[in-house]
């Protein structure tokens, strides 16, 4: 399939905080997920990253209990205390599959996750059932299930209480200007970006009358259940504030693996070059930047 997206699939979301062991155990309690890894980033990685200042800084490499190839991975930072999730431009949030919502949203109402959406219906999609919550790290996760027979179902089973992530959310100024550029860097296609959602936990976090809807599109990658979300926001929201040479706050990153790196023409902060580690495995990685400021790592197959 020449016409076919160039990215395959998602291998790992990062999330930047201050204290990467207690993510790690805020996610093996309430998510039940393992610790595949701990170490300290790399030069070699932070000047892929074009974050030169994250050389030595901790990380922990986490994996949900299914052990499907999709991992989450904190990185330590400074602080940020001014930014606030879902009013920036970039990664904003991932969505990750569940077993059952609801159960979820009683588990976790005495959690330090923080609901900021109770289980619904989508509108769309009246077999899918998701939640959201902002956990310590300032990410933004939603927890999503398709209730329809597994033959009939639109998204795979989640083959454990808390699967790994499946679809990664990127918000900018123009949902067609991202789109553009993932369309002409990666093959996604381009499609059509609605006229628009109401997103309630969106709008407050925004300040937003109930009313405003926000551009959306939802793409698929290459790989079956992979797939990324485009989110156009409003007039006054933009770039995420950062320290200087490290991974800015919150849902900082997003690692697709892809054919070969050889292939595009976009540029890397770095040459591509093969990096150590459990996700890398010795395989050759680069990192670019999308047109939101969004951080996309490429890790060759």
């Amino acid at each position: 399939m020449t016409d076919a997206p160039l990215l395959n699939r998602i291998e790992m979301a990062t999330f930047s905080a201050p204290n990467v062991d207690q993510i790690a155990a805020v996610y093996e309690k309430w998510f039940g997920y393992g610790t595949v890894e701990k170490g300290e980033i790399s030069a070699e990685i932070a000047t892929s990253w074009g974050a030169a200042m994250m050389a030595g800084r901790r990380y922990v490499l986490m994996q949900p209990a299914n052990k499907l190839p999709v991992y989450i991975r904190a990185v330590e930072i400074d602080a940020v205390s001014n930014y606030r999730p879902l009013t920036t431009w970039g990664w904003n949030a991932i969505e990750v599959l569940v077993e059952d919502p609801f159960k979820l949203n009683r588990d976790l109402s005495d959690s330090p996750f923080i609901i900021i959406g109770k289980p619904e219906t989508l509108l769309r999609y009246p077999t899918i059932c998701a939640m959201q919550v902002r956990g310590i790290a300032n990410e933004i996760l939603y927890l999503t299930c398709d209730t329809a027979p597994e033959n009939k179902a639109f998204l795979p089973r989640a083959g454990t209480a808390v699967g790994g992530p499946f679809v990664v959310v990127v918000a900018g100024p123009s949902a067609e200007s991202i789109v553009d550029w993932y369309a002409t860097n990666f093959r996604i296609e381009r499609g059509t970006v609605s006229g628009g959602l109401a997103v309630n936990f969106i709008q407050d976090a925004q300040g937003l009358p109930k009313e405003h809807q926000f551009p959306i599109l939802f793409r698929p990658i290459r790989e079956s259940g992979h797939f990324i979300q485009i989110d156009g926001y409003p007039a006054g929201i933009g770039p995420r504030p950062c320290r200087f040479g490290q991974l800015p706050p919150g849902v900082s990153m997003t690692s697709f693996a892809v054919t070969n790196l050889d292939n595009f023409k976009t540029r890397y902060f770095a040459p591509p070059a093969p990096a150590k580690g459990s996700v890398y495995n010795g395989r050759r990685m680069a990192t670019t930047v999308g047109v939101a400021g969004e951080l996309v790592e490429l890790i060759e197959d």
